[in-house]
C-alpha cells in the first residue's frame, strides 16, 4: 500500500478520498487554486500546495503543476477524483512517466473510451448493443447535417469527449440542427477542450441505467450491479438509486455480463462505469464508459457494504480484487440526491455566495452526507455549485424514500439559493414514488415540480408568526430576573389596556411582500391575512419545533431561523420567509425597465453575437455567458436597437452587471 498520495481534485470527492486514505494510514497531499485556499479539502489533508489561479485551466487542469507537486511532496500515487483530469489519457501517461502511480485505468484504456465515438465503434465490434448513429472524424457542418438526415429525428448531438451531461442536445428537425450543433460544439470546447461531436438516434422515454465495474492487474473483472439515474434534467442526474425498480433479475444479469464484456474488451483496470440507455421494451444499448469513479458511487457502497475508494487504492497498489463476482451482495435500497446552489424557479440558474447557514441531517446508519463545504464557506463561480450529496439507505425502497423526505426536511441553506424545495417535491412525485420516471420526464413536465402559484400557505404563515410571538414567553421568563421585572415595558407582548393589541408583521416570500396582523399573547393568538383569520391556541416552541392548535386542530411544525429568514416545515413542504421592517421599500421588477441586458450571476462572457447599432427582436440571443460550468444565453427583452455594449468575449463580469443597452 502507498505511504502518501496526492488528490488532484477538490470538493467532496477530495474530502472523501482524504478520509478513506487516513483510515488506511496513508498520508495525503492536497492541491488548491487561489479560490480554494480555505477549502475543506485543504484543511483536511496532511499538507496542501497551491497550483495556480481560480479558473480550472489555471489550476486543476494543469497536469504539469500537479505532477510537480507530487514529485516535490514525495507522493507515490495520484488520485484524480472525477471531472478535471480524471479521464485525460495524456495526464495518466505523464503521471506514469514520472514514476508515480495513477489511481485509475491505464492511459491506453482511457484513450479507447475517452472518445464516445471510438467507444461506440469498439463496443459494436465487441458485440455490445449500440444505438444507430454517426461517429466519424469528418466534423464539417454540411456532412453532419447530411448524417443527421440519414439517421432521422429525433436525434442527439453529444460531445465526443467528456461527460456529465455537458455538450448534449436533442434535435427534432433538420431546421434546428445547425444552431444546436454550434452551441453543443462551443460548450464541449469550453468544458473539455475539444469540440468533436457524435450523432445518434434518440430513444424516446428511455431509462438510464449504469453498471459499476472493477478490474485488476491479475485478469479479474467484475460488476457491482446497477444504479438507475433516470431522473434527469437536461441530461444532468437529479436522483440516483440502487437497485433499479425497472430491471428484472434476468435483465440485471444480462446488463452486468455486457458491462464486464465491455471492460474486458479494453483490458480495464480500477473503477469504471458502463452506461446504458434502456428502451421501454427492455432493450438496452451502450452509451459510454466513464473511466473514473462516478459522483453517484455512494449508493453502490450502501447496498454492497463496500468502500469503492479503498478498492481503488488497493488495486492501484497492485492488489487483486477483494471479492469474486458471486460474493457481491445487494442489500436494501439506497437513494442519492445532490444539494446545489441554484434557483429552480429561475431556470435552475447556478448561484454563488457565502453559506451563512448550512444545516444538514446528522449522519447515521441510514443517512450519509458527502460534502466539500461547511457553514461559512463560499460557493464560487469557478466550479460546480454542488453543496452536498445526501444519501439514504433502508431495508426497502418505500422506507428509503421516507428516510430521504425526513432528511431533506432537516436541511437548511441560507446564502445562495438552493434546490432543496425542488428535491422535496421531486421525492413525493408519483413518477418517483412508483419508479416510472424516464430521462425526459422532468424536462417534459417540469411545471409539476415547481411551487403552485395559487397555493395558500395560511397554516405555515400562521406557524411562522406564532413562532415569533411565542418567544414572548421566553422574554417574560427573562424579565422576571430583571431589577424592574414588574414594569409593563419589560415584556414586548403587544398588551393593551382593556383589549389584546394588534401587531402588523411583514415578510418577503418569493419576492412578494406579505403583511399579517396578529392579536394576543402567551401562546394564544388570532392571526389575520388576506381576508382569512387563523386562531392559534397552546403554542409552544421546543427545540425548534412549534406545536399548537390551529383552528382547533393540532399541528406540529419544524421551525428554523437564520440571520435573515425563517423556515416553517409541516413535514411535506416548507415556507421560507424573510422578516422585513414595515417601512422597507421593495421595488418591483418593472422598475428595472427593459432596456438593459444584465448578467444573471457572476461569470465569463464567451460570445457577443451583436454589435452596436444592430436591430434585434424580442428573444434574440445577444450574448452568451459561461458560469458554474454552464452556458447561459442572454436574450433581448424586446424589439429594438443595440445602443451600447459594455462587455467583450473573455470578460469576467459580476452579477447584475449591465452588459448591453437598447435604445429607449
Amino acid at each position: 500500500m502507498f505511504d502518501k498520495i496526492l488528490i488532484a481534485n477538490r470538493g467532496e470527492i477530495a474530502c472523501r478520498v482524504i478520509r478513506t486514505a487516513r483510515r488506511l494510514g496513508i498520508r495525503t497531499v492536497a492541491v488548491f487554486s487561489e479560490a480554494d485556499a480555505d477549502a475543506q479539502h485543504v484543511r483536511l489533508a496532511d499538507e496542501a500546495w497551491p497550483i495556480g489561479g481560480p479558473r480550472p485551466q489555471d489550476s486543476y487542469l494543469r497536469g504539469d503543476a500537479i505532477i510537480d507537486v507530487a514529485r516535490r511532496s514525495g507522493a507515490q500515487a495520484i488520485h484524480p477524483g472525477y471531472g478535471f483530469l480524471s479521464e485525460n489519457a495524456d495526464f495518466a501517461d505523464a503521471v506514469a512517466a514520472a514514476g508515480i502511480a495513477f489511481i485509475g485505468p491505464d492511459a491506453a484504456s482511457m484513450r479507447k473510451m475517452g472518445s464516445k465515438a471510438g467507444a461506440k465503434e469498439l463496443m459494436q465490434a465487441a458485440g455490445v448493443p449500440v444505438v444507430p448513429g454517426y461517429t466519424g472524424e469528418d466534423q464539417s457542418p454540411q456532412l453532419l447535417a447530411r448524417e443527421a438526415a440519414r439517421i432521422g429525428f429525433p436525434l442527439m448531438i453529444k460531445a465526443a469527449h467528456g461527460g456529465g451531461g455537458k455538450g448534449m442536445r436533442i434535435v427534432r428537425s433538420l431546421e434546428e440542427f445547425l444552431p444546436h450543433l454550434e452551441s453543443c460544439q462551443r460548450e464541449a470546447k469550453n468544458a473539455f477542450g475539444r469540440d468533436r461531436v457524435l450523432l445518434e438516434r434518440y430513444v424516446e422515454q428511455p431509462r438510464h441505467i449504469e453498471i459499476q465495474v472493477f478490474g485488476d492487474r491479475h485478469g479479474n473483472v467484475i460488476h457491482l450491479n446497477e444504479r438507475e439515474c433516470s431522473a434527469q434534467r437536461r441530461y444532468q442526474k437529479v436522483l440516483e438509486e440502487s437497485p433499479s425498480t425497472f430491471l428484472t433479475a434476468e435483465m440485471r444479469a444480462a446488463m452486468g455480463a455486457a458491462a464486464v464484456l465491455a471492460a474486458r474488451a479494453i483490458d480495464y483496470v480500477n473503477a469504471g462505469t458502463v452506461e446504458f440507455i434502456v428502451a421501454p421494451d427492455g432493450g438496452f444499448y451502450f452509451m459510454e464508459i466513464n473511466t473514473r469513479l462516478q459522483v453517484e458511487h455512494p449508493v453502490t457502497e450502501l447496498v454492497t457494504g463496500l468502500d469503492l475508494v479503498e478498492w481503488q487504492l488497493r488495486i492501484a497498489a497492485g492488489d487483486a480484487l477483494p471479492l469474486a463476482q458471486e460474493q457481491i451482495g445487494q442489500h436494501g435500497h439506497a437513494i442519492e440526491v445532490r444539494l446545489y446552489a441554484e434557483d429552480p424557479e429561475a431556470g435552475f440558474l447556478p448561484g454563488s455566495g457565502k453559506l451563512r447557514q448550512l444545516r444538514l441531517p446528522l449522519p447515521d446508519e441510514h443517512v450519509r452526507i458527502d460534502s466539500g463545504v461547511v457553514e461559512g464557506d463560499t460557493v464560487t463561480i469557478f466550479y460546480d455549485p454542488m453543496i452536498a450529496k445526501l444519501i439514504v439507505w433502508d431495508k426497502d425502497r418505500p422506507r428509503a424514500l421516507a428516510r430521504l423526505r425526513e432528511a431533506l426536511a432537516q436541511c437548511r441553506i441560507e446564502g445562495p439559493k438552493s434546490n432543496i424545495e425542488f428535491l422535496e417535491r421531486l421525492v413525493r412525485h408519483p413518477a418517483i414514488v412508483d419508479g416510472s420516471i424516464d430521462t425526459g420526464y422532468l424536462d417534459r413536465h417540469l411545471d409539476q415540480f415547481m411551487p403552485a402559484k395559487d397555493a395558500e400557505p395560511h397554516l405555515l404563515l400562521a406557524a411562522a408568526v406564532a413562532t415569533l410571538l411565542t418567544q414572548e414567553a421566553t422574554q417574560r421568563e427573562q424579565a422576571r430576573n430583571l431589577p424592574d421585572a414588574s414594569s409593563p415595558w419589560a415584556v414586548a407582548d403587544g398588551w393593551r389596556l382593556g383589549h389584546a393589541g394588534g401587531r402588523t408583521l411583514a415578510f418577503l416570500h418569493r419576492g412578494q411582500r406579505l403583511e399579517l396582523v396578529a392579536h394576543g399573547s402567551a401562546g394564544e393568538y388570532r392571526i389575520e391575512h388576506d381576508g382569512r383569520t387563523v386562531t392559534v391556541a397552546g403554542a409552544r416552541l421546543t427545540d425548534d419545533v412549534l406545536s399548537a392548535r390551529f383552528d382547533e386542530q393540532g399541528w406540529r411544525f419544524q421551525m428554523a431561523a437564520g440571520a435573515g429568514s425563517l423556515d416553517a416545515h409541516d413535514g411535506t413542504r416548507r415556507l421560507r420567509l424573510e422578516p422585513v421592517l414595515l417601512y422597507r421599500y421593495e421595488p418591483g421588477a418593472a422598475s428595472r425597465g427593459d432596456d438593459r441586458i444584465q448578467a444573471p450571476m457572476p461569470g465569463r462572457v464567451v460570445l457577443v453575437k451583436v454589435a452596436t447599432g444592430d436591430s434585434v427582436v424580442e428573444g434574440q440571443e445577444l450574448l452568451v455567458m459561461e458560469a458554474m460550468k454552464m452556458e447561459l444565453a442572454l436574450k433581448s427583452p424586446r424589439d429594438g436597437v443595440v445602443a451600447e455594449l459594455r462587455a467583450d468575449a473573455g470578460d469576467f463580469v459580476e452579477a447584475d452587471a449591465v452588459l448591453a443597452l437598447l435604445e429607449p
